[in-house]
């Protein structure tokens, strides 16, 4: 008898969420042409990662969204997967804007520019407001695995204004060039290992990768500690999203009479222990005692052995 699949959908936060990348997106424009004007790479250097915030604000809310679209003959598990194609986009356009913020910087480290410290101080403190105020409408929605995510980005874009700050305060008071390009290759370096972050996530779920935050190991173990399971194989895990992870395994039972109480004990623990909601499980008649084991170097990870 298959199970009925327990369909979970994030709390509805996308108001707050277009909200904050609306903010955003309208100070990272007025920051970058600040900068332009001021000839502060820092100021720059700051917008571009104002963007990668607001990118990642707004996969998170287009992910609330497709959740809640239904699936359709064609689309049989919706329309999430677009949330991994849009970050890997996104990563692969982040890492391009920096390296162009990269060899400007070395170029004006032998060739100093003149900058307008005071206009970029002052850019610099506004775009800090918008960065809290836009991490505080964060802590007041739903506390998912998006919006968490897309509040480590904007507390990252925080350093990067009190970068920039900082370098138009010492060219105001000192006049010293170089610390512009030398803070917009540190703000650079936290776009960078934001990016790569998001370039790993966004190729793991589209090559249905285990999500990181699972070891299939412990799910295996698990199933095959449920009263009446002898052991399990053939386990696949992966997401749809970030949110919504799938299961498929194979049991091996001691009793198929038993199995719809069997059935409900499994999901209920991947529910509960593991936040797995998708799961489907194929019973099997136990021929020969089999045990969940710890893959060895070069093996399968849904391997069992036989005594």
């Amino acid at each position: 008898m298959p199970a009925p699949h327990a369909h979970h959908h994030p709390p509805a936060t996308g108001r707050l969420l277009w909200l904050a990348t609306g903010l955003t997106l309208a100070y990272a424009a007025i920051e970058a042409g600040v900068g332009w004007w001021a000839g502060s790479l820092a100021l720059v250097a700051d917008a571009g990662h104002m963007v990668n915030d607001a990118a990642a604000l707004t996969l998170a809310a287009v992910a609330a969204w497709l959740a809640g679209r239904p699936a359709s003959a064609w689309h049989s598990y919706g329309f999430g997967r677009a949330e991994f194609l849009a970050a890997l986009i996104n990563s692969l356009a982040l890492l391009i804007l920096v390296a162009w913020i990269a060899v400007s910087a070395v170029q004006r480290l032998h060739e100093p520019q003149p900058v307008i410290g005071e206009a970029v101080a002052v850019a610099a403190a506004i775009g800090l407001g918008i960065n809290l105020l836009v991490a505080w409408l964060l802590s007041r929605g739903e506390r998912n695995l998006n919006t968490r995510a897309a509040l480590l980005h904007v507390m990252g874009d925080l350093l990067g204004s009190v970068a920039a700050l900082l370098s138009g305060i010492v060219i105001a008071f000192t006049g010293w060039m170089p610390i512009d390009p030398l803070l917009s290759l540190g703000i650079s370096a936290l776009i960078v290992v934001s990016s790569l972050r998001l370039l790993r996530e966004a190729l793991h779920g589209l090559m249905e990768g285990t999500p990181f935050t699972l070891a299939p190991e412990a799910v295996g173990r698990a199933l095959a500690a449920v009263p009446g399971v002898s052991s399990v194989h053939d386990l696949h895990i992966w997401s749809v999203t970030s949110e919504q992870i799938m299961l498929t395994a194979h049991l091996v039972v001691r009793d198929l009479r038993q199995w719809e109480t069997v059935l409900e004990a499994c999901h209920t623990l991947l529910t509960e222990r593991f936040g797995i909601h998708h799961a489907t499980l194929q019973p099997e008649p136990e021929t020969r005692a089999v045990h969940w084991v710890t893959p060895r170097s070069g093996s399968s990870p849904h391997e069992h052995s036989t005594p």
